[in-house]
């Protein structure tokens, strides 16, 4: 029997049932969504469906409002119907799988699954939410069949985003059950799966709740302060730059307490298990609801000045007062920010001398041996420990590949100096010769087994491809210190850029025209795309802006109008290059990156993809080939029948995502708004994304690929601009609008129109490049421009001059 999931159902519509059904229904499977009948319901309601639907519907509505966005698309909501407990429960019988996410008690639990057990049709898979109740004693007493298609999938919140899902087998769990669902999973739902064991918090909150309620531990004993402990567990140290307790705000700190408390009351065996008692301080800000974002104040608070500004503070953990706070400074932050390699930048954390690397050094060598001492009791080995801490806390590097990167041998000469106790699997392991924990050997990853005490391949889908893997084995055939050009077999390259952010610079340029000459002879097409760390993380985030403001601001009007040329020209050879060139983009797409995406043959773009043309938010239009590149995508799908009245329809979109600095807040969107077509595709997982495009590139080929012929595009002339100038005078009327918005505005439909073409006319793709690049050029000349420019550099935002 081939299994299929055409129905799921989620039971529980709060934050993370919600979360599930959302990214289900963003998949594209139909999705019902049940939630108990409010226990007060007055007598004249108890017939009311509406009153009854009350709290789902509820659930509902968050899922419509959720903020990051919960739904790839708002349609997507269509795909979730809605119930409760008591009148829709038979609708499960026709659900495929059915994952509950209600309150964790387990008498409850118990008792809706013998319900479930009663309607569930006969190949149905029942999976749990839970991370603090075991699977065996949920399932107790019920039959063979349900026990064998029954799991644990832990989500992790919020759901879209998190990439981590923890799979539990259940003890009589068949093995084609979990089979199907991790490759569901991962290829369906884009998640990263970690097999973990019936132990308490499975892999990632166990490992994580230690690390953060031992590091609050060790604030108080050594006397640190919030936004230390917080520049300290940035992105110095590989993880979010919400560090950890703006991250705790974010999470909220009842759920974080919940979890190191419900840990501590489960782990009664646990060598460490007092590292997970918390500080007087948490149980203070519980009772006064100080549980972060959710309550507006929790580590940190955001209060209005009598000049109604925005002001941060944060928590005095003696007092609970909150006061404002300047940014920390340590030595070893210093010497991070000036490493050159990830190996020096976390050495000079870990082993400086001052007060934030001790600390840094204790909070993260206590993890680490707790993380050591839980294989094989929460998972069997170091690999899954590793990607539930990326994958479900957004760190760059798992414990062990960070313990790699400090050097495996001096952080145990560290650890016996200091007295603490190193686990014996670590000094066998290095006894045996063995100084890593993961090496590279003929183009393959390998770990440290603990339980063989030998190095086992890590096993991956065909179609993940791991650019640094392939570097690792001499696979980079050309590159410099912004790019590089890697192999991916089968006569397929991949450009990977790797400046700040990826931005595009003249190094990029110059390389991407070198790249192309060596694919057209050495190789079959190209894939452009890079792996970089972190959600969303940036595909390309477009051009490097202080290159451009530098040269503005020097009078190189001529030298930048060449360089805007030479990036045009790049662009265009992979558009008309002789072979086929796929652009692989996920997260921030933005300005020169949507470009790049937009000069590609075709786009096999990430779920969570934030693409648009922004270059209005400091004073430009798209001058990269932006401006024509995506009109011409939009008219490669208009029929030529189509006639000048009608174009308005297609005109105006393109025209507004430009003028407005429109983004995309998933690649469906990107789809709507014109900037992917209907041949380009969308992947869920993005350690997928290399190897589809790969495989996109190759089909191409096989397909006897040949280049577009280089076709005038009609443009909308004169009838365009009369109408932008119309809707802008009733726009600055309005005051939406400035008067230098207004200016760009005019001269981005210009650009986009045609210049002064009769309307219907047909122009060449060279002549719409020259007037794009004319303009953005004379804008670089507009003082307000190189304000906004300034502004933007100095202050990250955009200013509205």
């Amino acid at each position: 029997m081939v299994r299929k999931i055409r129905q799921a159902a989620v039971i529980g519509s709060g934050v993370m049932g919600g979360g599930i059904a959302a990214l289900l229904a963003s998949a594209g499977i139909k999705t019902l969504l049940l939630d108990i009948v409010p226990p007060d319901l007055k007598d004249e309601e108890k017939k009311d469906p509406k009153a009854r639907n009350r709290i789902v519907m509820a659930g509902l509505e968050n899922i419509r409002k959720a903020k990051p966005a919960a739904l790839m698309q708002r349609k997507d909501i269509d795909l979730i119907s809605i119930g409760n407990m008591e009148d829709d429960f038979d609708k499960l019988a026709g659900c495929d799988w059915i994952v509950e996410v209600v309150v964790e008690n387990l008498k409850i639990k118990q008792d809706l699954l013998k319900r479930l057990e009663k309607v569930r049709k006969a190949d149905a898979v029942i999976s749990s939410n839970t991370s603090g109740i075991p699977l065996k004693a949920m399932s107790e007493g019920l039959s063979k069949e349900f026990k064998q298609h029954f799991l644990g999938t832990h989500f992790f919140n919020p759901v879209r985003y998190m990439k981590l899902l923890e799979i539990i087998p259940g003890e009589e769990t068949l093995p084609e059950v979990l089979q199907f669902m991790a490759e569901f999973g991962e290829r369906k739902l884009g998640k990263g799966i970690v097999w973990a064991k019936d132990t308490p918090n499975f892999v990632g909150n166990r490992i994580g709740a230690q690390s953060s309620a031992r590091t609050m531990q060790l604030v108080v004993e050594m006397g640190m302060t919030v936004p230390e402990v917080d520049a300290l567990f940035g992105p110095a140290m590989g993880r979010p730059k919400t560090g950890m307790f703006k991250t705790i705000d974010l999470v909220g700190l009842d759920i974080m307490s919940h979890v190191a408390k419900n840990t501590y009351d489960l782990v009664q065996d646990d060598e460490a298990r007092e590292s997970f008692v918390l500080p007087d301080f948490i149980d203070k800000m519980l009772e006064k609801k100080m549980l972060g974002n959710k309550t507006k104040g929790g580590f940190y608070k955001t209060d209005l000045t009598p000049e109604w500004k925005k002001i941060r503070k944060v928590i005095d953990l003696n007092s609970l007062e909150y006061n404002t706070y300047d940014k920390p400074s340590f030595p070893c932050l210093e010497a991070a920010a000036k490493a050159k390699t990830p190996e020096e930048k976390i050495q000079a954390m870990v082993f400086g001398d001052d007060k934030g690397s001790q600390f840094v050094w204790r909070a993260v060598a206590e993890n680490l041996i707790y993380a050591a001492n839980r294989i094989p009791e929460i998972a069997d080995t170091i690999v899954e420990v590793d990607n539930a801490m990326r994958w479900g806390f957004g760190q760059e590097r798992g414990p062990f590949e960070g313990w790699d990167l400090m050097g495996v041998q001096k952080v145990v000469d560290r650890m016996e100096k200091d007295g603490l106790p190193v686990p014996e699997k670590i000094k066998k392991m290095l006894a045996g010769g063995n100084q890593s924990f993961y090496k590279v050997e003929g183009g393959k990853r390998f770990f440290f087994d603990f339980a063989s005490a030998s190095y086992k391949p890590i096993e991956t889908s065909p179609t993940m491809i791991s650019l640094d893997v392939l570097k690792a084995d001499n696979k980079t055939v050309l590159g410099n210190s912004s790019a590089t050009l890697v192999d991916l077999g089968d006569g397929v390259f991949c450009a990977e850029f790797h400046t700040k952010m990826n931005s595009l610079n003249d190094e990029i340029v110059e390389f991407l025209e070198k790249a192309h000459d060596y694919v057209d002879a050495n190789g079959v097409g190209l894939v452009i795309g890079n792996q970089a760390g972190g959600m969303p993380g940036a595909f390309s985030a477009g051009a490097d802006l202080r290159q451009v403001y530098e040269g503005a601001q020097a009078g190189a009007f001529a030298d930048i109008e060449a360089a805007v040329k030479r990036l045009q020209e790049a662009i265009q050879l992979s558009r008309y290059s002789h072979y086929p060139v796929v652009a692989a983009p996920f997260g921030l797409a933005l300005g020169g990156g949507a470009e790049i995406c937009l000069g590609a043959d075709r786009i096999v773009a990430h779920a969570d993809l934030f693409i648009g043309l922004v270059e209005i938010g400091v004073g430009l239009l798209p001058g990269g080939t932006g401006c024509s590149a995506l009109w011409r995508k939009v008219l490669e799908n208009v029929p030529e029948s189509v006639g000048e009245v009608e174009l308005t329809k297609f005109f105006l979109p393109v025209f507004q995502a430009i003028a407005m600095a429109k983004v995309s807040m998933s690649a469906a969107e990107a789809r709507a708004t014109g900037f992917l077509g209907p041949k380009d595709r969308i992947i869920f997982n993005r350690d997928h994304l290399i190897g589809e495009a790969k495989k996109e590139v190759l089909r191409m080929a096989d397909d006897g690929y040949t280049p577009p012929f280089k076709r005038p595009l009609r443009v909308f002339g004169e009838a365009a601009q009369g109408m932008v100038r119309a809707e802008l005078l009733n726009m600055q009327a309005a005051g939406y609008v400035s008067e230098y918005d207004a200016y760009l505005v005019k001269r981005i439909a210009t650009v986009i129109s045609g210049g002064q073409a009769r309307t219907g006319a047909y122009m060449s793709e060279d002549a719409l490049l020259a007037i794009e690049r004319a303009t953005f050029v004379d804008l670089l000349r507009q003082e307000k421009t190189l304000a906004r420019i300034d502004h933007m550099l100095k202050t990250g935002k955009p200013l509205r001059n």
